[in-house]
């Protein structure tokens, strides 16, 4: 609960949210007027792409390619990339790229087999477990059930690395790991699978931002859905730091 409240505060769209509030129920006339030049700065300021691509450029690692002939013993797939509707019917997020990586380095010999990690992130709805789809659809991938592993009871990055760490022992599955998530998440699971005793390989997938030459729009024209990606940038560096002071990273 707490870091579904955390994850809202910490969005600029809910920093205008605030302030907008504030605004209407101020009576200051003068408090009003700063008021809305922050909520106005705010949104210019974190609606900018060419701003945004230099923060998550600086943050994101760079694209991996593995040398021909090079084989792992697994690789590791994170959830987070399924969205489910009220009948619980599962469907790809725009995160799904980590799947379709997997798949290619499993059909490319690069990974031997694969670990699907991730049980269900939502409060209310703990009967769903992401990693069951997502086996289904490895295998409907032409992926054969006796190369993929479960571990389905996780809810989150911590969770995905000690499970994921008992599930390989338990198999005697040796590393080293090709960790595959989105770009933006890579600096914080690698720490924390590196911090549960796994050797792991990174390998990035659904960049966000590419390192494209910049047009003048990239500059001067306000993107609103930034005000949301900001969010997943800032919980990403917020949740390295938690995870670092609590031990866990």
């Amino acid at each position: 609960i707490l870091s579904k409240v955390l994850y809202f505060l910490l969005a600029p769209i809910s920093w205008i949210l605030i302030v907008f509030i504030w605004m209407i129920f101020s009576r200051s006339k003068e408090t009003k007027k700063r008021l809305s030049i922050i909520t106005i700065s705010i949104a210019v300021l974190f609606s900018n792409y060419f701003i945004y691509s230099k923060f998550v450029l600086a943050w994101q690692p760079k694209p991996v390619s593995f040398v021909k002939g090079s084989s792992y013993s697994a690789g590791i797939l994170l959830g987070g990339l399924t969205r489910f509707d009220k009948d619980n019917k599962a469907f790809f997020t725009e995160t799904s790229d980590r799947f379709i990586q997997t798949v290619k380095l499993y059909h490319q010999g690069f990974i031997r087999k694969v670990l699907v990690s991730g049980g269900s992130g939502e409060l209310l709805r703990q009967d769903i477990k992401e990693a069951d789809f997502l086996k289904d659809e490895l295998i409907a991938s032409g992926i054969p059930e006796k190369d993929i592993m479960l571990e389905n009871n996780s809810r989150n990055t911590f969770e995905n690395a000690v499970y994921s760490k008992k599930l390989l022992d338990s198999f005697q599955v040796k590393g080293p790991y090709v960790l595959i998530t989105s770009a933006i998440h890579i600096p914080r699971a690698s720490k924390v699978f590196k911090k549960a005793g796994m050797n792991i390989i990174p390998f990035p997938s659904d960049y966000q931002v590419v390192d494209a030459p910049f047009s003048l729009a990239d500059l001067l024209v306000p993107k609103p859905a930034l005000l949301t990606f900001w969010g997943y940038f800032i919980k990403e560096i917020i949740g390295l730091t938690v995870y670092r002071l609590t031990g866990k990273a």
